[in-house]
């Protein structure tokens, strides 16, 4: 997660003011700035390939990533389609795999991070793919250029945190809309979202219960982490506070931050779980453990709620920067080493009690 919205600024950094810089050269600056440079949480080499896209992107260098879908099993597709709510309109892909022409199991809304879209997160989280092996239908909500200039969501806006205004409005009324146009229940509902999405995905959890079952959050922030832009970059650098109470409710939420992320600092994964864990009904129990997986070591906490399932699922990942764990070639912010984060959360997600098994 880069710059939340240029818009924002309206006073240039010192040195800045009264000095002509070449464009390519103040993205660089930018980027370094926010750890992204070399150095930065995923390793020079990555950084470099970082900066590279960003120019891209902003046409101010060579290669700009284009929006090539991923690769289609026969019978899938990979739709666009534009959703409208009394808070805005929003373009979307809909994946819906070959192996649920007999029937869906479920639903996912996946929110990219800032300078992504759709393409790129779906080809760098390889989530298509774990859709077709278990009949599940893929939402990639897009966000747009005119309401944040850096594509991202806009998770530290007052107007963009609570039900019925605003983006958490839109996305989940695209989900309703999409859901029922397939026959699928809430609590075969999930969403997820990395970066700001993730941070995001947070918010439609708790603002949303009756919408999704259950929250997915790759290096996000907490609900309540920031109410403007300077307090978002204080709580990316892990210097915030929750601005209002831990809710008394909170979904079933499954939790992964790489240990060496110097964009979103790992105390917010923690600041998720720990709201979540806050929210569970009953009696909690408790465990955790150590491994490795794909290369790198981890810690995992769970949580078991009153509902004979995991409630609360956090993993902090050794080595990782801010990137997609277990993340495909092709995509940004997709880190090929260590757990697969997509993997994971359509097992968590999947769960079920004894009283109920998904078809």
């Amino acid at each position: 997660m880069k710059r939340l919205n240029a818009g924002a600024w309206r006073t240039a950094p010192e040195g800045m003011r009264n000095a002509q810089m070449d464009p390519a050269a103040l993205v660089r600056q930018t980027l370094a700035r926010h750890g992204l440079g070399d150095g930065g949480g995923t390793g020079g080499d990555r950084a470099g390939g970082i900066i590279r896209d960003a120019l891209a992107r902003a046409g101010l260098g060579q290669g700009a990533r284009g929006e090539t879908a991923p690769d289609l099993p026969q019978g899938a597709t990979f739709a666009r389609g534009q959703h409208s709510g009394k808070s805005g309109t929003r373009a979307y892909r809909t994946y819906i795999p070959a192996s649920a022409s007999a029937g869906a199991n479920g639903l996912v809304v996946m929110l990219h991070g800032c300078t992504q879209t759709p393409e790129d997160f779906a080809l760098g989280t390889g989530m298509n793919a774990h859709a077709e092996a278990h009949r599940l239908i893929v939402i990639y909500p897009e966000q747009s250029r005119g309401a944040n200039a850096q594509t991202c969501w806009n998770w530290f806006s007052k107007g963009d945190q609570a039900r019925g205004r605003g983006e958490p409005e839109i996305i989940a009324g695209l989900t309703r809309q999409i859901a029922q146009h397939h026959g699928i229940a809430p609590r075969h509902t999930f969403v997820a979202g990395l970066s700001a999405g993730a941070a995001m995905a947070v918010i439609l959890g708790h603002a949303y219960p009756d919408v999704f079952a259950a929250v997915g959050a790759h290096s996000g922030l907490p609900l309540g982490a920031a109410h403007d832009v300077p307090s978002a970059f204080a709580a990316m650098a892990g210097n915030g506070g929750v601005t209002r109470p831990p809710a008394t409710f909170a979904p079933r939420t499954i939790v992964l931050h790489g240990a060496n992320d110097s964009t979103v600092h790992p105390a917010n994964g923690s600041a998720i779980a720990a709201m979540a864990e806050a929210g569970a009904k009953g009696p909690v129990l408790t465990s955790e453990e150590r491994g490795t997986a794909g290369g790198r070591r981890y810690h995992r906490s769970l949580t078991w709620g009153a509902e004979s399932q995991i409630h609360t699922e956090q993993w902090r990942i050794e080595g990782l920067g801010h990137a997609w764990s277990g993340g495909q070639p092709g995509g940004s912010y997709a880190d090929p080493a260590g757990p697969d984060a997509s993997a994971e959360m359509i097992r968590f997600f999947l769960q079920t009690d004894a009283k109920e098994e998904l078809t």
